[in-house]
């Protein structure tokens, strides 16, 4: 064995990590294993959700970039070929088998008659059709019956695969377009229903080729930019020889350390930083656990480097103690960005930001890189409600939250971060949100946010450009890696919690993690971090899968888990607020709690403003055919989108990060009913022509026309219909409570200092912790439980030996 244990504090070199290219990076597709008969169906499938829609007919003049995205349809991208792929490696769902043997049954015309019943049929002898020969006007009536249909797997199918179909189409950067089905292609000859341009276009781009500026064809039409243009204008000004390295790779640079590096190296680079480090020559086996072949030794290793994690790492290596923080994501450093929605999903979202509840209920949004989720959130930074705390403090019996502790805590976490409140220039939504607020007499706050006034940047939830949005990353990490005693691992899976009964004790304590990475695709090498402490902060659906894999058994673990549904309602406004476009400027300043119910019950809903760029904003948009979806997504930039989200008693459980199960209550689903009434008055109110919902009939009203009688009548109608049972998209971007802090280990997974009942020296630091839903943004509450969890780790480390 070999021991790498000196003492030397100079700083962690970033030896061979791999970092995204300086101008972003292509979206890769993944390897598409389905059958040939399954492609078949599914292209059919693409190509009825986006068909290919011929706006010449009595057109003499029409706009080049418009003619393009109506003509193009799904499969002359290959969208069908990158759907494939994800349903065949990157998706992580129990429904995947479902979808797979869907699409092989609609390949065969008993399945399709099945499936699609009559209108699968034709006149003429076979009579049966698989579903790729039917029309595509009779496959948009299947389709939509699917939607509303009283089998849920057919519902569950349609909603599955339009998800997918759209996010992919209006996220890919990269694809071959062709338009084989223009007779005068062959011909060369003009069209007199063409202008010049539009002939040369459909001509010249037969084979279309996207070029290096990572831009979707149907962009223009949807009048969206792409990438944030001055930040392209500053990366192609910038001499990367001239930049120092932080410049370049980021704040973090100098506490990262990629494991797939050689062994000896990887070890000597610990080691420099003061960590040292043994390597085992000979693998041990044994049965409880595989054999690492390398331990490192520290004061504590955090699993996790989110608003949680990244708290703790910061206090403890601020203090003096040796840390080992553990993150499944990589890192993205500023510079290094792309700001393109498809890649920045698939590269720092849980799941390519396709996660959804085992009966694809709710959709759910989890950061998965350096900095979790603080990394591509809103901003928002509210404090704990009052009416939380007190809940909190006298219901749970949990004195922390009332405590000056907490109290500092939050402050603490607040000034770390520079949250305010002002903005120089408020955003689409969000104005729409105060005006409608304002004429209505409804109350509208200012959001507390992590980052400056001016700081005029819708991209934000793709990772911020300039680092003046104040998460982990570029904060507490900070902190931690300027201290000299932290390092970052990127790009490791935990395997496990390890832990033993030591002689004397009545339970087993924590001594460390076992984790494993990919090595280059030369298989799993398996590492151990041995530790005094060990801190779990890998979400709330994260960590109980890791407390369960590692031998727990408390019966709470994975329980209680709440999500702060989300039911948006959408205003278009054709001419109205500036010509601002709808994912530009701050993506949260403005907040109603007029159905919120702070003064009384707590639980209600919060009214606030989201960010949407084309994939998600078409993934939730209602689908009722193929031309409808086109004509939303050509108003894309000038859709106005505002949500109510529920402090919800509803709760779920965590089964496995693919696995996860939830029900809404009625409660809840009252309070988000009487949001939308609100959300939809907003909208009017502001100036909206045509406001809806996204339930799945697609209902929208043009608010100029229509009478009062007809508008309360639709306001009435359309935000009481149910909201569960896949009548429309419901979504999460907070996860909470699947390991709630308590007073006893019969209701509760932590105590008060953090600490599991079950393992001492085994602490958990994130929103998993929540004794209830919070009913507003989290990461401010998160950050300040960490902070006081890392005060109780202190005094645990305090009591140590020195020694490793």
């Amino acid at each position: 064995m070999e021991n790498y244990g000196g003492k030397d504090h100079t700083t962690v070199e970033l030896g061979e990590l791999d970092l995204q290219a300086k101008h972003g990076t292509i979206q890769q597709p993944y390897r598409n294993t389905l059958s040939s008969h399954q492609m078949h169906t599914l292209t059919a499938f693409c190509d009825t959700l986006l068909p290919s829609i011929d706006l010449s007919d009595g057109i003499t003049t029409i706009d080049d970039s418009l003619f393009t995205f109506y003509k193009t349809s799904a499969s002359m991208t290959g969208t069908q070929n990158l759907v494939g792929g994800f349903l065949s490696e990157r998706l992580r769902h129990p429904s995947v088998g479902l979808l797979m043997l869907g699409l092989w049954a609609l390949s065969t015309w008993y399945g399709t008659f099945i499936m699609c019943g009559k209108l699968s049929l034709t006149s003429e002898f076979p009579y049966f059709q698989r579903f790729s020969q039917i029309s595509t006007k009779k496959r948009e009536q299947i389709l939509c019956s699917w939607s509303s249909s009283y089998f849920r797997l057919l519902r569950q199918l349609f909603y599955a695969l339009k998800f997918l179909v759209l996010l992919i189409f209006f996220t890919q950067v990269k694809f071959h377009l062709s338009f084989p089905h223009l007779r005068d292609l062959e011909s060369n000859e003009p069209n007199p229903t063409h202008n010049s341009t539009t002939i040369d276009l459909t001509l010249k781009n037969y084979y279309f080729q996207v070029d290096e500026k990572n831009e979707n064809p149907s962009w223009k039409a949807l009048g969206y930019c792409g990438p944030d243009p001055n930040f392209l204008i500053q990366q192609k000004g910038e001499d990367n020889t001239a930049k120092d390295e932080e410049d370049f790779f980021g704040p973090l640079y100098k506490g990262l350390v990629d494991p797939r590096q050689q062994r000896k190296v990887f070890a000597e680079t610990l080691s420099r930083s003061g960590f040292p480090v043994s390597i085992h020559q000979s693998h041990r086996k044994t049965i409880s656990h595989p054999s690492a072949s390398l331990t490192i030794h520290c004061d504590a290793v955090v699993v996790g480097s989110g608003s949680g994690g990244g708290v703790i790492a910061g206090v403890l290596a601020k203090a003096g103690y040796k840390v080992v923080v553990l993150e499944k994501g990589n890192y993205y450093a500023r510079n290094t960005l792309s700001l393109l929605e498809g890649p920045t999903m698939d590269q720092m979202y849980q799941g390519s930001g396709i996660v959804a509840t085992d009966d694809l209920g709710v959709i759910i949004l989890a950061g998965s890189t350096v900095g979790g989720g603080s990394t591509i959130n809103w901003s928002a930074s509210i404090k704990t409600p009052q009416h939380v705390i007190d809940d909190w403090s006298n219901n749970y019996e949990l004195e922390l939250f009332d405590s000056k502790l907490y109290k500092e805590a939050m402050e603490v976490v607040c000034g770390r971060m520079e949250v305010q409140s002002e903005n120089y220039g408020e955003g689409f939504n969000n104005a729409v949100l105060r005006k409608g607020c304002l004429e209505l007499g409804y109350p509208v706050n200012d959001i507390p946010r992590n980052s400056p006034p001016d700081h005029y940047c819708g991209w934000c939830c793709l990772g911020c450009k300039d680092g003046r949005k104040k998460g982990t990353s570029e904060t507490w990490l900070v902190d931690m890696v300027n201290s000299g005693n932290g390092v970052i691992l990127p790009g490791c899976e935990v395997i496990k919690v390890l832990h033993e009964r030591k002689k004397g004790r009545t339970q087993d304590t924590a001594t460390g993690i076992l984790f494993e990475f990919d090595n280059y695709g030369k298989g799993k090498e398996v590492y151990h971090a041995k530790s005094k402490v060990t801190i779990i902060a890998g979400g709330a659906i994260g960590t109980p899968v890791l407390l369960r894999e590692s031998g727990l058994r408390n019966p709470n673990i994975g329980k209680h888990l709440h999500l702060h549904p989300v039911a948006m309602a959408w205003g278009y406004f054709p001419d109205k607020f500036e010509q601002k476009k709808s994912y530009e400027g701050g993506i949260m300043t403005a907040m109603s709690t007029v159905v919120a119910e702070f003064d009384s019950s707590g639980y209600g809903a919060v009214i606030q403003a989201p960010a949407l760029h084309p994939g998600m904003f078409s993934a939730v948009t209602p689908w009722v055919s193929g031309i409808d979806i086109k004509e939303r997504m050509r108003r894309f930039s000038r859709t106005a989108h505002v949500f109510a989200l529920a402090r919800d008693r509803g709760s779920g459980e965590v089964s496995s990060t693919s696995k996860l199960s939830y029900k809404m209550d009625h409660s809840d689903e009252k309070n988000l009913q009487n949001g939308l009434e609100k959300v939809l008055r907003i909208l009017a109110a502001a100036g909206a022509i045509e406001i809806g919902t996204h339930h799945h009939k697609g209902k929208r009203l043009n608010v100029n026309r229509a009478s009062s009688h007809e508008f309360e009548k639709f306001v009435k109608e359309e935000s009481g219909r149910d909201l569960r049972n896949l009548s429309g998209p419901i979504c999460s971007a907070h996860q909470m409570g699947s390991c709630r802090m308590g007073i006893d280990p019969v209701r509760s997974v932590v105590n008060q200092r953090g600490e599991t009942w079950e393992v001492e020296g085994l602490f958990l630091a994130d929103s998993s912790v929540f004794p209830t839903a919070l009913g507003v943004n989290p990461m401010v509450t998160i950050q300040a439980i960490a902070y006081c969890t890392s005060q109780s780790v202190l005094e645990v480390l305090r009591r140590k030996k020195n020694s490793y």
